[in-house]
């Protein structure tokens, strides 16, 4: 038996790429199938996760005041309602996808001075120790945000349905 590599002629190789790149090309369109339904089931559970957290926040206003007096956020009697009110009602837009990008950037915001002013300590060991980063509480709310900053809402959404309304 030979140890010799064995040689594709010139034919097979240009057909054996042009098989792999079709198969590449319907692997990236199925893929692509996947993106609306994604995304849908990230903004009916991460809406449903804010808006529970905001609905908590409303129903106990003193004490958020109180814990964001105690972070040192500037006016936390007019932060609190503000945040609870951010969260509350953009979770219930993130669940029907209506100004979706416009919430996410809202939330994303809100999530990033969580970090900052709740965990900073996770914030600055974003390098150094990225798993302190990701397991403190605003990680996967920030990560849903950005999703539906960067991606929109889909197919199966408000924004989806009025921007097609439009162009008719």
């Amino acid at each position: 038996m030979s140890t010799q590599p064995v040689s594709v002629s010139r034919t097979k190789r240009a057909s054996l790429a042009g098989w792999l790149s079709y198969l590449h090309c319907r692997f990236k369109y199925y893929a692509a199938r996947l993106e609306s339904p994604f995304l849908l089931l990230v903004r009916l559970y991460w809406g449903w996760q804010f808006t529970q957290t905001g609905w908590g926040k409303l129903h106990n206003l003193p004490h958020v005041r109180e814990f964001f007096a105690s972070l040192g956020i500037p006016a936390p009697g007019v932060m609190a309602p503000m945040i609870a009110s951010l969260e509350f009602f953009g979770g219930m837009l993130l669940i029907v996808g209506l100004a979706t990008r416009l919430t996410g950037l809202l939330l994303a915001c809100n999530m990033f001075v969580a970090y900052v002013t709740s965990d900073r300590q996770a914030l600055n060991s974003f390098l150094s120790d990225p798993g302190k980063f990701y397991i403190a509480d605003p990680f996967t709310f920030l990560f849903a945000s950005l999703i539906a900053l960067i991606f929109g809402a889909g197919f199966f959404s408000l924004d989806y349905f009025f921007s097609h309304r439009r162009k008719r």
